[in-house]
This record gives C-alpha cells, sequence and structure tokens, in this order.
C-alpha cells in the first residue's frame, strides 16, 4: 500500500516499497498557474532532502523542485517533456516528476501527512 506525504515546498511523494514518485502539489500547480516546462533529473542522480531536483516553468514563474528525502533517481516522467500541461490536469497522478529509490527511510518521518499539508496550505491561503 503507497503513503502520499508532503513538504513545506509543496512536493508530495507517493511512497510505494521503496520507491517513492515525487512532483508538485495541486495547490503548487494552482499557483503557479499553466506549466509550459519541466526540467527532470538525470536518472541515476543522487539526491539529498532539499536539494534542487528539477524546475518547473509557468507563464507565471519558475519554480525549482526539491527532492523530500534521500536517494537515487530510478525513473523520470519524459511525458512531461513533450505536455508539460500534465502537471496542470493531473498533479499527483500522470503529472509526477521523478521516482527516487529511498535511501533513509526515517527521513520520510520528517515530512507531513495529509491532514499536515493542508492545514499549512490553510494557513498559507
Amino acid at each position: 500500500m503507497s503513503k502520499v506525504l508532503f513538504t513545506e515546498d509543496h512536493e508530495y511523494i507517493i511512497v510505494d516499497g521503496d520507491v517513492g514518485a515525487v512532483g508538485v502539489t495541486d495547490f503548487a500547480q494552482k499557483q503557479l498557474g499553466d506549466v509550459v516546462f519541466v526540467e527532470l533529473p538525470q536518472v541515476g542522480k543522487q539526491l539529498k532532502p532539499g536539494e534542487q531536483a528539477g524546475v518547473v516553468e509557468s507563464v507565471k514563474a519558475a519554480s525549482d523542485v526539491f527532492a523530500p528525502v534521500s536517494g537515487e533517481v530510478v525513473a523520470t516522467n519524459a511525458a512531461l517533456e513533450e505536455t508539460p500541461a500534465l502537471v496542470n490536469e493531473d498533479p499527483q497522478g500522470r503529472g509526477w516528476f521523478f521516482k527516487v529509490k529511498i535511501a533513509e527511510p526515517a527521513e520520510l518521518e520528517q515530512l507531513m501527512d495529509e491532514t499536515a499539508y493542508e492545514a499549512l496550505v490553510a494557513a498559507q491561503g
């Protein structure tokens, strides 16, 4: 069973075993507006929590995408390079950015669950 966790920078990670799919949250994509370009990390790249892993650009702004946990990038969503609007259409589904093999499972405990993330969004609201 997978679980979804969130960062204060509005990334999510959907954890399934020792791999997590990472992207930007629905709140983040709404703040960005229409996404026009996505830069993804290279497969094999080693990431640390909070490290820049990619970039998302919209008609309004460009924003870094940060790694929520340590690990190795094991896949990227090539569909985003052709159709960046998937981030707007289905951010926590077809709009994922990359998958990371989680190196330090204990780091997941530093992330927020959905209830805590919703409270953060409401406070920023």
